[in-house]
């Protein structure tokens, strides 16, 4: 295979050839229909849906064409062929909701069931038709693996209309199907029709489905029902974003294919739009900002260097109320003889079990937020970082009253346990949590520690609780 001149690229990317306009026109449509569409589905949990729509399409395909063959009518003709599969793509539905409500199997092994039982059915079928001496079947092996180089502008106006329709419902429907997808039962209990609605769904999977056979075949027209909603994901948390996305990657990503494809003939269109979309993913995975891998290692370690900051503050504020220090019945914020202590380094090594390496990072973003000073082997607390080393203080001893009293946590171990609630937590949890924590101001003073109250804490006593 040589690889193309520029010229060559030229001419792709300005669309002067009248077949490459029909072919980028035609799967940018249907992109952008299926992404919308596969948003929903993909919400709905009924991402296979479509594949196995497409699989059981197949035998409807063969009878359409058996069936105007043998009445003496083209049994190429594509709006019959689609109607047949259209058909059959409803029968495989009713199928799987079936065997999903008359049994008690689960709905992916009615899917799995129906795809291959359907599928298989259709090419037997083909088999048959190839054997028909009053019809010639070349051609209808495209339905399997799609053939969108040869569309025609016919083609392109069916995958229009069919688009726009399944854009038009959508979006007239977009509350309604947005509550569907987030809580059915709540849609219920509303008076809305949940029914109804599923089904509409279903037929503009359906709809897109159908028409999508054309360009990308019945095998890979999940992926773009799938990939460019499930790309989409890792980028927002709203749906109307999502959407959006996923109609943008879906359109971005046929229409490179397709032009990939038109630069090199001896590469399937289908394929290389499926691979596009596909590349789109990999990158939307590791860089989506809302759910991306790097997104989420990148919050994981400011999570874990602000927890290591407030551990270092706690430690500090432990440190200064010790007995061996000053008076702990002295001790309140803006108490100068005990904000002014200073702990070396050797002792919050002992008290965190931290090598120094992690110390003195956590020591220096307390620097930068004004909450501490280091000097000579030694920290400081400054006047702000004493009021939030009492804050993290009291919240934690309030923690570990609450497990002493109410989890029957032994006052000996009760320490690990308070420290571990926060990572049990999600990070965007915890986050919250924190943030509703430093809207509050410092109210009640810092209760004594539970470890030197011994176990006679009960539930009952005055002021342990907030």
């Amino acid at each position: 295979m040589t690889w193309p001149s520029l010229d060559q690229w030229w001419r792709v990317i300005s669309m002067r050839d009248y077949n490459t306009r029909v072919v980028v026109l035609g799967v940018a449509m249907l992109g952008g229909s299926s992404g919308l569409v596969g948003s929903f589905t993909l919400l709905r949990r009924r991402a296979l849906m479509g594949d196995a729509l497409s699989h059981a399409s197949l035998p409807g395909i063969a009878l359409a064409f058996m069936l105007a063959t043998t009445l003496g009518y083209d049994g190429k003709y594509l709006p019959l062929l689609l109607a047949g599969a259209t058909f059959s793509g409803l029968l495989g539905v009713g199928c799987i909701l079936w065997i999903r409500n008359k049994t008690r199997l689960k709905e992916d092994t009615a899917l799995g069931i129906v795809l291959s039982v359907f599928f298989g059915a259709g090419v037997a079928l083909l088999g048959m038709v190839q054997q028909m001496k009053t019809g010639n079947a070349a051609g209808l092996e495209g339905f399997i693996y799609g053939k969108t180089a040869s569309m025609s502008a016919m083609d392109v106006r069916l995958i229009f209309y069919a688009s726009l329709i399944a854009i038009a419902l959508s979006f007239a429907n977009f509350k309604e199907l947005k509550l569907l997808c987030f809580d059915e039962g709540f849609a219920g209990s509303r008076g809305y029709p949940v029914v109804l609605l599923d089904v509409l769904l279903m037929s503009l999977v359906v709809l897109v489905a159908m028409v999508g056979l054309q360009a990308v075949g019945l095998i890979l027209m999940i992926a773009l029902l799938v990939i460019p909603a499930a790309a989409a994901r890792f980028w927002t948390d709203t749906l109307w974003k999502m959407t959006a996305y996923s109609v943008i990657l879906g359109t971005v990503g046929c229409v490179i294919g397709a032009m990939v494809s038109a630069v090199f003939p001896n590469l399937p269109s289908g394929a290389m739009i499926v691979l596009v979309c596909s590349f789109f993913f990999f990158l939307s995975m590791f860089f989506g900002t809302a759910r991306g891998v790097v997104a989420r290692f990148l919050r994981r370690r400011r999570l874990n260097r602000r927890i290591d900051r407030q551990h270092l503050m706690r430690a500090m504020y432990e440190q200064i109320e010790h007995p061996d220090r000053s008076d702990t019945s002295a001790l309140k914020p803006g108490s100068e003889p005990v904000r002014k202590t200073k702990v070396s380094i050797d002792e919050l090594l002992l008290v965190r079990s931290w090598n120094w390496k992690r110390l003195m990072a956590a020591i220096r973003s307390a620097e930068v937020d004004e909450l501490m000073q280091y000097r000579h082997g030694h920290a400081q607390l400054t006047h702000a970082g004493f009021i939030e080393a009492a804050r993290l203080t009291r919240q934690h001893r309030l923690w570990e009253m609450y497990l002493i009293t109410y989890a029957d946590v032994a006052p000996a171990l009760v320490d690990r346990d308070a420290d571990n609630i926060e990572h049990v937590l999600e990070p965007h949890v915890i986050d919250r949590l924190e943030d509703l924590l430093e809207e509050q101001e410092l109210l009640f003073p810092v209760p004594t520690s539970p470890h030197e109250l011994g176990d006679g804490l009960t539930s009952s006593e005055e002021g342990i609780l907030p």
